[in-house]
Parts: structure tokens; C-alpha cells; sequence
């Protein structure tokens, strides 16, 4: 069964460094890749026949919104995806379940995925109530009509700490998500790196994965994208 690998570039990246990514990279022929880089760069990206991702968009479609994007203008320059909702997004841009709700019916209404991200922190998992407050995420974040979006668990503590969940703890959590969502590719992230996407990819419910770090080292995302 193939998978689907999200390669979230964060805020890194330049023309050369693309350049020289692509120039000996293997697309995978099994599995599907989405490469997220910063929005100046989706275009050049996509010249290079890889199926590119946004990772934020305004919940608008045009306006008085400086420093905005719409979802329509990532469709026009060939965006087919959207990550929204990422912890770091929601830490610190105070971005709420209800804006990212916002965001992705506007970005389905133009023609775009979106691929919607929830997590708990170290805190919550600690009290035990992390099944409930990811779920709940997961209900107040999520499209209202649609069913064509991609849901990515993110523990929060695991995010570029070199922290991963164990497979039991995104066993729990995939099969908690699984019962609320049955039809949604459901992905995993947070310190997924070449060496551990494999085992992460062969538990039940998990479709996929979101890679940070590791997506910005050619060899590895080929690694990880070639499962």
C-alpha cells in the first residue's frame, strides 16, 4: 500500500540550495512526496515535476489583508496542498481551531488540500488527557463539509527535539483518530528521520508521515520517500 510523505521546509531554503537538492533526487515511484518550501520558492519547485504544498494560507480570498496569501493565488502558481494548523503556527501565531477551520474551507473552496495538523504537549500527554484534547483539535479544526483533507499528528514535545512518540503511543493516538476520522490519511510527525520512518509507516492507521529536518537532506528524504 503506498504512503504519502509531506516534506515540511519550515523556513529554509534559496535557489541554489533547490538547485542542488534536485540535481541527483529519485522521485518516489510507490508513494506519494508533497514538498512544502517557503512560498517564494513553490514555483521553482514545481518545475522540477514534484507535487508541491503551501504551509499556511489566508482564510480570506482577497482584500486588505497585508502579507497574506490566498489560497487561490498557491492554485494559480500550481499548489495542490496546505499545511495548516502546524504547532508552531498555533504557539506562535496564536492561530486558534477555529481560524484553521476557516483557512482550510477556503483553501478547499479554491481547489486545495489541506493537510491539518494537531498535536498535544508534554503536559497534557503527562496528565493523561491527550487522547481527548487531540480529538477535540481534530473536531474544531477540520473542514465543515468536506471530507478531502489529510489529518497529521504532531505530538508537540517531539517537534525538532530528536524526541519520538513510541509506536504504542501513535498506535493510541492513530487508532483514536481513526474511529473519528474513517476515510482521512491520517500522517504522523515530529522527529521522523530515515531511520526510524519505516517502523513508523508499518503501524495500523498510519498513512503517512510530515518530515521537518530530515526533508531538507536529499538522501534521506529519498530514504524515507522510497519505503
Amino acid at each position: 500500500m503506498s504512503k504519502i510523505i509531506v516534506a515540511n521546509w519550515k523556513m529554509n531554503g534559496s535557489f541554489d540550495f533547490i538547485d542542488s537538492f534536485f540535481s541527483n533526487f529519485t522521485a518516489p515511484s510507490k508513494n506519494q512526496l508533497i514538498v512544502c518550501p517557503p512560498f517564494p520558492y513553490l514555483p521553482l519547485i514545481k518545475k522540477k515535476n514534484v507535487t508541491v504544498g503551501a504551509q499556511n494560507c489566508s482564510q480570506h480570498l482577497s482584500g486588505a489583508f497585508t502579507g497574506e496569501v490566498a489560497p487561490t493565488m498557491l492554485k494559480d502558481i500550481g499548489c495542490d496542498y496546505v499545511i495548516l494548523g502546524h504547532s508552531e503556527r498555533r504557539q506562535y501565531h496564536h492561530e486558534s481551531n477555529e481560524l484553521i477551520r476557516a483557512k482550510s474551507n477556503t483553501a478547499l473552496d479554491a481547489g486545495i488540500i489541506p493537510i491539518i495538523c494537531v498535536g498535544e504537549s508534554k503536559e497534557i500527554r503527562e496528565s493523561g488527557h491527550h487522547i481527548e484534547t487531540v480529538l477535540n483539535q481534530a473536531k474544531e479544526s477540520i473542514p465543515t463539509q468536506s471530507e478531502n483533507f489529510m489529518l497529521a499528528y504532531e505530538p508537540v514535545w517531539a517537534i525538532g527535539t530528536g524526541l519520538t512518540a513510541s509506536e504504542d503511543n501513535i498506535a493510541e493516538m492513530h487508532t483514536a483518530l481513526r474511529q473519528l476520522l474513517p476515510t482521512i490519511p491520517l500522517l504522523y510527525g515530529g522527529s521522523v528521520n530515515k531511520e526510524n520512518s519505516q517502523s513508523i509507516m508499518s503501524i495500523l492507521n498510519v498513512d503517512g508521515v510530515l518530515v521537518g529536518g530530515a526533508s531538507l537532506k536529499p538522501d534521506d528524504l529519498m530514504a524515507i520517500a522510497n519505503f
